[in-house]
């Protein structure tokens, strides 16, 4: 390890387990080189409702991540979920007060700084502030500095979220004597290393389907113009064919990830699956297209209701790369042909953009290996001395959640 490197964590508290990967950042290399897992507890839908279990499930995965790298993290990279995170857009407008009519860094940051300043309801905070690309009257100007213009306007997407449930996530991570570097939307953690610059550039959405709570991010024109949480994901297709088939959660896992589809594929209704498989004494049968019409059915809402969130923002026209999906409910047969049928655009399941064991290249490390590589383009993007692309430091952030 040489002088310079660094070792950090990346943590994500799911509601079905906790992952903690351990990246050594040393100077413009990013090498992976530990993992720990430990089943969640104390977490519905991404949201923490019981802290000292969530806490102790946290710190297993991470003292399993440390004994498997052979190092002690330094600081961490914070997931963040659950179905308390919401958003809104406000949009400002300045006249250019530069000499000659040209825009000067005083305009671009007062309107930035005008576009993040709506106030937000009582007991929220913000994670994120997703700034869109400049317009200078009215026309797409990603860079307007010292161009001549008359009116610049900017708009922000304004991520927030519950400060308590925020404040016990902050907390799990501080008890554990980790320093907490950053909080990072797991939609955008994912994205970031999912898609590539040019994706981004001519517009992407990532599309993340976990256990309890599924989290996308909207690219167009190289920026994050849109992220959420969504409060479904796939312990919900599990519920379903529990309650729609009369058969236990256990059982019902078991049907999905043998059976299930996101597309109907199933073309004799006399076609039969079995419960256990032995057809001996307690086994149970069921139309193979029931279980199909299940799943089908559920995916088909997840897509719908991240559509409707999306709102006039979506068009196909602007999303020429497509949709990427990731998350362990990506492994239903058939559900990029669900997600291109909703969304009218090519979709495919992501790969991340590192060199990665072959474990850690299946879509549920997604939003984990996105943490590593933010503080890595942190690092960076530091030595360089130019803006980060996402994200925001959360010390201010930080300090107020210390006193809740």
């Amino acid at each position: 390890m040489s002088y310079k490197s660094r070792i950090v964590g990346a943590v994500e508290i799911g509601t079905s387990k906790v992952t903690v990967l351990v990246g050594e950042i040393a100077g413009s290399s990013l090498n992976v080189i530990g993992l720990g897992e430990f089943p969640s507890l104390g977490v519905v839908k991404g949201v923490v409702v019981d802290a000292r279990a969530a806490g102790e499930a946290t710190h297993r995965a991470i003292v399993a991540a440390e004994q498997s790298a052979g190092v002690r993290l330094q600081q961490a990279y914070l997931a963040q979920s659950g179905s308390h995170i919401d958003g809104f857009y406000h949009e400002a407008a300045v006249n250019v007060s530069g000499l000659e009519g040209r825009v000067g860094q005083y305009d671009i940051d007062t309107v930035y700084s005008l576009a993040k300043s709506k106030a937000l309801p009582p007991g929220r905070c913000v994670v994120h502030f997703l700034r869109r690309p400049y317009y200078l009257d009215n026309t797409l100007s990603p860079s307007p500095e010292d161009i001549r213009g008359n009116r610049l306007s900017v708009g922000v997407w304004h991520v927030h979220g519950d400060q308590n449930r925020i404040a016990d996530g902050v907390h799990i991570i501080r008890n554990f004597n980790l320093p907490l570097t950053e909080l990072v939307l797991s939609g955008l953690a994912g994205g970031n290393i999912l898609t590539t610059p040019e994706e981004r550039q001519h517009g992407v959405l990532v599309i993340d389907i976990g256990a309890g709570t599924t989290d996308y991010a909207y690219y167009r024109h190289g920026r994050a113009y849109l992220a959420g949480v969504v409060p479904v994901g796939g312990a919900h297709l599990t519920n379903d064919l529990s309650l729609g088939l009369r058969i236990t959660e256990g059982q019902a896992e078991k049907m999905k990830t043998l059976y299930g589809r996101a597309t109907i594929a199933a073309k004799d209704r006399a076609e039969v699956v079995w419960l256990n498989g032995d057809m001996g004494i307690g086994d149970r049968r069921f139309p193979r297209m029931t279980v199909e019409q299940i799943t089908t059915a559920r995916v088909a809402e997840i897509f719908d209701v991240v559509r409707k969130k999306l709102g006039a923002l979506y068009t196909p026209e602007e999303t020429l790369a497509g949709v990427v999906l990731a998350g362990g409910s990506v492994a239903l047969p058939g559900i990029e042909d669900a997600a291109a049928r909703i969304f009218g655009v090519t979709a495919r399941v992501g790969a991340p953009r590192l060199e990665v064991a072959e474990k850690l290249r299946h879509p549920t490390y997604s939003t984990a290996l996105g943490l590593l590589y933010q503080g890595f383009s942190q690092q960076l993007e530091n030595a360089a001395t130019t803006p980060r692309t996402f994200g925001s430091r959360i010390k201010g952030l930080l300090d107020r959640l210390a006193t809740v």
